[in-house]
């Protein structure tokens, strides 16, 4: 079997797995914003009470536009909450501020992970940028020139570590937020699976994320493995 038709197999089962993944997070999210916690805190309470109770004090919580946009910035230091869980009283609000405060815990903390997903951004930004071009004359004159095609491919490499080093960050992050949300009160045996049930959904899709890159990653190396035996 060629390597594109092997590439083409792969791709269309991640695409699959992809549509999956992202239709079951929004269905899941949709579902428990429906849910109420009992306290009646926004995620934006819920975030900065988290934060208070791990000695977090130099962390901003504000909201930015858009549907589970959520993020932390550990450049300026913000936890950054979408329209619908900054001001929502909802089992998914809590579990998604809480999920972002657990990565404000790791960078508090120095945890492993995430200051290597951290060191590595300045490179995958470089190689987003410039991967493009190499890969495409890589492939071009992979018979004159096979040094490109291999360059291209490091490059590419370094995406894929971070899609890969991204699991263990994001997974950690949750358990961080479903520990304290049980221990803190804010979810009960009535809702606390409702929350592991959301924040399930959306790391699989760092999942699919990561396996995608890592199929495309391995076409690659057999495009090159193709072309240098020519």
């Amino acid at each position: 079997m060629s390597a594109n038709a092997i590439y083409w197999i792969l791709f269309g089962a991640v695409a699959i797995l992809s549509y999956v993944v992202q239709a079951s997070l929004q269905s899941k999210f949709a579902k428990y914003s429906k849910v109420g916690i009992t306290n009646g805190m926004t995620g934006a309470e819920v975030a900065r009470k988290m934060l208070a109770d791990n000695g977090i004090t130099d962390v901003s919580v504000t909201h930015v536009p858009g549907q589970l946009t959520d993020n932390y910035n550990p450049v300026n230091k913000t936890l950054n909450l979408s329209d619908v869980v900054y001001g929502t009283c909802s089992v998914a609000a809590a579990a998604v501020a809480a999920h972002e405060c657990g990565h404000a815990l790791q960078h508090a903390k120095g945890y492993g992970p995430l200051r290597l997903r951290s060191a590595l951004v300045p490179v995958v930004s470089f190689a987003s940028k410039a991967l493009t071009w190499v890969l495409l004359a890589g492939m071009l004159l992979i018979n004159i020139f096979p040094g490109i095609m291999l360059a291209g491919i490091i490059l590419f490499a370094f995406t894929t570590l971070f899609s890969l080093v991204t699991l263990p960050v994001e997974i950690n992050a949750s358990q961080r937020a479903l520990n304290w949300l049980q221990t803190a009160g804010i979810t009960d045996y009535s809702n606390h699976e409702y929350a592991t049930k959301a924040l399930r959904a959306a790391a699989y899709t760092y999942v699919v994320a990561a396996l995608s890159s890592l199929a495309t990653l391995i076409y690659y190396i057999m495009i090159f493995m193709g072309g240098s035996r020519r």
